[in-house]
């Protein structure tokens, strides 16, 4: 069920007005962003349905201060983007392997959209958090490098090189595992 921009304004005004049905129909028409965006930053649906309840929980306590359904969207982005940061760093502070630690995988048959491959992913899931968010955001919420800078409150200039680092990571590693690399082309980084 996609709202119009007008009935969004009305159903997030009605939320701030203390209505719980309303704020039910804010959750679910965005639950699908924040949830896949944390998915594809965590690669794990429990984490992700965890941590996206916690981010409708922040909302509902924050919920004055969104402006506009514009700005309700931008706003449960950077949060989910800054919590699925947090968490990939709880992991990696608990984890001893490196990506150099990953034992050679079998070659399996090319996939599509590149995200959704497992080794891909598996790849994806030893970059440093802000290297990931960074990724998952423009590949998979397809935002340009401004938008990206304003969601994780850095310049344009280091999210690009930030991107370009992450790629090249990420074609590294799929070229010592005989994926080839080529789907982390540099032209496609900004």
């Amino acid at each position: 069920m996609r709202e119009e921009p007008a009935q969004i304004e009305d159903t997030l005004r009605a939320a701030q007005q203390g209505s719980r049905g309303a704020f039910a129909v804010l959750v679910e028409s965005h639950q699908s962003m924040v949830y896949s965006l944390l998915v594809h930053m965590l690669g794990e649906e429990a984490v992700a349905e965890e941590i996206a309840q916690d981010v409708f929980l922040e909302l509902h306590k924050n919920l004055n201060a969104i402006d506009s359904p514009l700005h309700l969207a931008r706003w449960l982005r950077t949060v989910a983007s800054r919590r699925g940061i947090d968490e990939v760093r709880r992991r990696r502070f608990r984890s001893t392997y490196g990506i150099e630690d990953l034992p050679e995988p079998q070659i399996e048959p090319r996939v599509r959209d590149v995200l959704l491959s497992a080794q891909v992913r598996r790849m994806l899931e030893r970059l440093p958090a802000r290297h990931r968010a960074i990724v998952v955001l423009r590949y998979q919420e397809d935002m340009e490098p401004g938008e990206i800078a304003v969601h994780l409150e850095m310049p344009v200039a280091t999210v690009k090189s930030t991107l370009h680092r992450a790629l090249g990571m990420l074609r590294r590693a799929c070229q010592r595992t005989g994926l080839g690399g080529r789907e982390f082309s540099k032209r496609e980084a900004v």
